[in-house]
């Protein structure tokens, strides 16, 4: 996602001609979008984006399991000091 937002800054600078970016080339302005498509392509073969999505559903999973024992009083209790 960063690489994407990095390049649409980059274009928005070449487009308004500013600063340096109005000197650099088009293959420069334009390699973020490469970058991202590269990270993707390594990101779902390894599986990377698989195991950060089970992650999230793991911890739903605990949430919505707490959340359904305090509904039935079966929290657990804190210790009293």
């Amino acid at each position: 996602m960063y690489f994407i937002i990095l390049g649409v800054l980059l274009i928005l600078l070449k487009l308004a001609e500013f600063g340096a970016v109005a000197e650099w080339s088009w293959w420069i302005v334009l390699s973020p979008f490469a970058l991202a498509v590269v990270w993707w392509a390594w990101a779902d073969a390894s599986g990377y984006t698989k195991r950060r999505e089970m992650d999230k559903l793991e911890e739903k999973k605990k949430e919505r399991r707490k959340k359904n024992l305090a509904a039935l009083g079966q929290e657990p209790r804190k210790r009293k000091i």
